[in-house]
């Protein structure tokens, strides 16, 4: 692989202009075709197979006038006055007149008719049904909405408008920039010189931008959930940054042993770009890896974010060394343009390599039992998906929620859906004349609300009104214990669906499969490990250090975003549990960039002791010599994925946050601590791999050895000029 990618790096650095030329116009090309084609992003997590999502598909067919979006207008008196008081009737009753003729909107339930009051009548619910789901509702019908009871709050009524219609993306402003500015800080301190700060961030966010296009290109086709764009957008600035990075740094390194800028271009390519293309390889098998859960939302999430990283190495191996043509020996700082090969000089990485080695055994027991510590809270993890409750404060779904919870009661807010449906409508009459009787003293059930009937009197509904909120435990139990008292109830089908149900459907499911896919996720890393290192020990050590990492992460995410300690310091307003799909996301995306650092320092550990060095000796030159970059590469991951906790969305901040301190946790603990202590233990016994495994594993030869052995020594000194 390192002499394919040498000849490609030295034939891009040939065709510099040719490259530029087609990556710019790939990129106008995919802009143009985001332009046309993109499609509406879905804020809805659905789960085929589900009992939540049978009942909805069913409900299109047999009640497809009650399977629309439902919008929730809570409206509220002022201090010292109810609703019955007649100028703030009048002013409810034309709020659901302006509601009823809403576009879209099938029709809008009066509070006084259908008793939706409080004990104290001064607070109103007002159920507005769409025709369309929450996906389909365009910018004008959501903000139609939003904006009804104008008189009703000149009135003096409280307003707020909640429920499935209020759910919209996330908004991506310029607190992520703050990420990006950091990592380009970070650079200009590892290189010392703006062009190639400057040119490492161009051509990732070169990248970045044919990767993002290439996403929303495909969007009209592809159902995308809101949180996959910024998930694809967060891992493809910090790989892409990464990336181009390794090369530059490798590529500045060759100049320096005196090699002509082409062939330092070319050999950078083919030896450090060899480990990025093994990097994102196994990135990318991680992220396509979650379509094996088989969740439709999951799969699109790690496709799309797969999609990008893999844009990332494309131009790291391609467009880089184009540009590392233009800038010739202007990457280096500009004392050290003419001078002669120099000296590489021992820095910190080779002093704590050392260290690390004269107190291996206290660091890896230290290592091993901090972090397992710091993962003791991730036993109590709780899995839900997000409800309004939990979203930032001020947002129009936010005061809808509190208003919700402080008049009715917190279960409004949880409220779940019973489908009643059969052949005939006596059967359907009878099974819902049972259900009050069946689920009296059904714990956390607050009550059951009169049945909604269809056009054909065969399907109805009725609402199960917990007595706590959509996320608490308790609901999560009230869902299996209506859905086990309901089964079959007089011959007719029963289901519960609802967002709540929903989100419990798809919080156990994922659940279930975060163990396999655990199990698929560290079994590929020992093999791809061993493929790459030749050793049985060196992939089981990387495989039990990232599950230090993993737990340690879960852990503390757990004890801030979900216990609430320390949530002021990343501006959470309500802790809760963590939103269902993160854990196993942050699972493919860790496993994914744990092993490019594994890879970058371990790499170089076996490339030194395949050439001669001792052992003890190759693991200290590894860390020496790989210890600024890695340490470079993680605090720009950091940076840019600790942007994204900036954002208001609680969903979005959680994976922001996952993800910095992930990496943080496995850069500088495992892989930069703990992994050269174990190395330095094993001694040469690390590098044993049986005689016939040897001969059967194909040698990709990602350090370059073979290529190594066809070039010719470089010139004694460096020439100047470019």
């Amino acid at each position: 692989m390192a002499t394919l990618l040498y000849r490609l790096g030295r034939a891009s650095y040939r065709r510099r202009r040719l490259v530029v030329v087609l990556w710019l116009v790939l990129l106008a090309g995919l802009g143009g075709a985001a332009v046309a084609f993109k499609g509406p992003t879905s804020s809805n997590f659905t789960m085929p197979g589900t009992e939540s999502q049978r009942a909805i598909d069913a409900l299109k067919h047999e009640f497809p006038e009650g399977s629309g979006a439902v919008g929730l207008i809570v409206v509220a008196a002022p201090e010292g006055g109810t609703l019955t008081d007649p100028p703030l009737t009048n002013a409810v009753k034309q709020l659901v007149a302006e509601a009823n003729g809403l576009p879209g909107v099938v029709g809008a339930v009066d509070p006084f008719e259908a008793k939706a009051l409080s004990q104290d009548t001064r607070y109103a619910l007002v159920q507005v049904q769409f025709a369309g789901r929450a996906d389909e509702l365009t910018e004008e019908q959501r903000t139609a909405y939003e904006r009804t009871g104008a008189r009703a709050q000149e009135a003096g009524l409280r307003v707020g408008h909640g429920g499935e219609v209020m759910n919209s993306p996330p908004e991506v402003g310029g607190t992520e920039a703050i990420g990006v500015a950091i990592a380009l800080v970070v650079l200009l301190i590892t290189f010392g010189s703006l062009v190639a700060a400057g040119m490492t961030m161009l051509n990732a966010l070169i990248g970045v931008g044919a990767g993002m296009a290439g996403l929303f290109a495909l969007s009209s086709v592809v159902s995308l959930t809101d949180v996959t764009p910024v998930l694809a957008l967060m891992l493809g600035l910090a790989v892409g940054i990464d990336y181009s990075l390794f090369i530059t740094s490798r590529y500045r390194q060759n100049l320096g042993d005196g090699i002509e800028p082409e062939d330092a271009a070319a050999r950078a390519v083919g030896t450090a770009g060899s480990a990025v293309v093994f990097a994102g390889v196994t990135v990318v098998i991680a992220l396509a890896g979650l379509a094996i859960v088989g969740i439709p939302f999951l799969s699109a999430m790690g496709l799309a974010a797969a999609g990008t990283v893999a844009v990332a190495v494309l131009v790291a191996i391609t467009l880089l060394p184009a540009l590392l043509g233009f800038a010739g020996r202007r990457i280096l700082p500009r004392r050290l343009r003419g001078a002669a090969p120099q000296q590489h000089k021992e820095g910190f990485g080779f002093r704590w390599a050392r260290l690390v080695r004269r107190g291996r055994v206290p660091v890896i027991l230290v290592g091993i039992v901090g972090l397992g510590a710091l993962a003791l809270p991730a036993a109590d993890m709780r899995l839900a998906l997000p409800d309004a409750g939990s979203g930032p404060e001020g947002t129009p779904a936010r005061v809808a929620a509190d208003l919700v919870a402080e008049g009715f009661g917190p279960g409004f807010n949880g409220r779940l859906t019973l489908v009643v449906s059969s052949d005939s409508p006596e059967t359907t009459a009878a099974a819902v004349q049972q259900v009050g009787p069946v689920l009296q003293g059904t714990p956390n059930l607050l009550t059951v609300t009169p049945p909604t009937l269809s056009g054909d009197q065969r399907t109805a509904l009725l609402g199960i009104i917990p007595k706590e909120g959509p996320t608490a435990a308790s609901t999560e139990t009230l869902v299996h214990d209506v859905r086990a008292k309901t089964h079959g109830l007089g011959g007719a089908d029963v289901a519960v669906t609802g967002q709540t149900a929903v989100g419990v459907d798809v919080s156990e499911k994922l659940a279930d499969a975060l163990p396999i896919y655990l199990l698929i996720v560290v079994g590929l890393s020992v093999l791809l490990l061993m493929l790459v290192f030749r050793s049985i020990l060196v992939p089981i050590k990387a495989a039990l250090g990232f599950l230090l990492t993993v737990g340690a992460t879960f852990g503390i995410t757990v004890w801030i975003f979900q216990d609430g300690h320390l949530a002021d310091l990343v501006g959470l307003s309500t802790p809760g549990p963590l939103i269902s799909f993160l854990p196993i996301l942050l699972v493919g995306i860790l496993f994914g960039l744990a092993m490019d650092y594994e890879v970058f320092l371990v790499s170089r550990m076996r490339e030194d002791h395949v050439h001669g060095a001792d052992a003890q000796e190759a693991t200290i030159a590894g860390m020496g010599h790989g210890a600024r970059v890695v340490t470079a590469a993680a605090l720009i991951m950091i940076s840019v994925f600790a942007g994204f906790v900036l954002i208001d969305d609680p969903i979005i901040k959680s994976i922001g946050f996952a993800l910095a301190l992930g990496v943080a946790i496995d850069a500088f603990v495992v892989r930069m601590t703990i992994v050269p202590a174990v190395m330095s233990l094993l001694g040469r016994g690390a590098w044993w791999l049986p005689r016939w495994l040897d001969r059967a594993l194909p040698n990709v030869d990602i350090e370059g050895e073979k290529l190594r052995a066809e070039l010719v020594e470089p010139p004694a000194r460096v020439p100047v000029g470019v």
